[in-house]
């Protein structure tokens, strides 16, 4: 049953254009044709704060990819003698990301959009099983390999720069996600969930060597708004699913080194964060969040209950002193409108023979 439950699994290759990215997101930041202008590839002077400033944080990249199942391989593409590209050096490594280098043939093409499309469709041929492709890239180049990719029946997931996206390449993706919308996430989910106790000095997005119950409830909220996010209609997910999720996140998870004795143990223990349901054998959980945000959507609602108990409290104050003024014109419309509605009708007959001079 495992075996088969292997076989079926969604399985995604990721391949990251790794100049383009980290080009459009300094110059998003910055301004057009900023790179150039700072020669931020040398990685020193000026352009060191900047290049901070526009980090790109690849495992959040490589987390959403694995929201659409087991990143069975990562490449990222780029000239890694450069400073600039070398810094990324630990977050790369830490997150398994094979590294091809390209040395550039010229002083203005990298090349690394060839090399990859070459890549991409060799590996759809030799790795039958692969059934997600992500395209990490914004250029319009990759719009044959994308419909290459679809026609052989993967389905393309692309994650761009906002700004420097071809809308063309999008319209070829079966989805794509902007980078901008995953950084959000990631500071989404920094705020449901304690810091670490521990931080790994200059590089925050390397995995911890050993998990400790503050950053395992962190994986716990990443993996349940990672997974979330593939369902439509419904924001319980299985328990299994989310532990699948967590796997494909640490891969070093184990709910029992964390001193607890079952993965649902571990989930109760956070339960400042997670909700949970049980349905017969079935365990289903969703961020606590979404449960307290349907009372906050709801509350606009009890205002005209409020609105509606005020009325009802002067129509019965009405009834209970008949001889007391008329209610305020706004309060008393409600009850009124159907005697107006009378006194036109009987205003608009005309008078009748036992009473020829009434007023109309």
């Amino acid at each position: 049953m495992a075996e088969t439950g292997e076989s079926t699994e969604s399985r995604v290759a990721v391949y990251i254009d790794f100049d383009n990215v980290v080009i459009s997101r300094y110059d998003q930041l910055h301004g057009r044709d900023s790179w150039r202008k700072d020669e931020a590839r040398r990685n020193d002077g000026k352009s060191v704060p900047k290049l901070e400033q526009a980090r790109v944080d690849f495992g959040a990249i490589l987390d959403y990819a694995s929201s659409f199942g087991t990143v069975a391989l990562s490449r990222a593409y780029a000239d890694w003698s450069v400073p600039a590209n070398a810094a990324y050096k630990r977050q790369l490594v830490d997150r398994a990301i094979d590294l091809t280098q390209l040395f550039p043939a010229s002083s203005t093409k990298n090349g690394a959009d060839i090399r990859l499309a070459v890549d991409v469709i060799d590996d759809m041929f030799r790795l039958p099983d692969i059934t997600h492709v992500v395209i990490v890239a914004g250029d319009s180049d990759y719009i044959p390999l994308a419909q290459r990719c679809k026609r052989l029946g993967r389905v393309v997931i692309g994650i761009g720069v906002t700004g420097s996206t071809s809308p063309a390449l999008v319209a070829a993706l079966d989805e794509f996600e902007s980078y901008d919308e995953l950084q959000r996430d990631d500071a989404a989910v920094a705020a449901k969930t304690p810091a670490p106790e521990t931080a790994a000095s200059g590089d925050d997005t390397s995995l911890p060597v050993a998990l400790t119950p503050a950053t395992a409830s962190r994986l716990l909220v990443r993996a349940l708004d990672l997974a979330r996010g593939k369902q439509d209609d419904d924001d319980w997910l299985n328990a299994s699913t989310v532990k699948s999720q967590i796997k494909r996140l640490n891969p070093s998870f184990n709910e029992k080194s964390l001193g607890f004795r079952s993965f649902m143990d571990f989930v109760r223990a956070n339960d400042e964060q997670v909700e949970i349901r049980e349905a017969g054998q079935q365990r289903f959980m969703r961020l606590r969040e979404q449960a307290a945000e349907a009372p906050a959507d709801a509350a606009p609602a009890r205002k005209p209950s409020r609105r509606a108990g005020t009325t009802a409290t002067s129509t019965k104050s009405a009834a209970d002193a008949p001889a007391a003024p008329p209610d305020p014109p706004n309060d008393a419309q409600p009850t009124q409108r159907a005697p107006r509605r009378a006194k036109a009708a009987a205003s608009s007959s005309p008078p009748s023979a036992s009473d020829p001079f009434r007023e109309p």
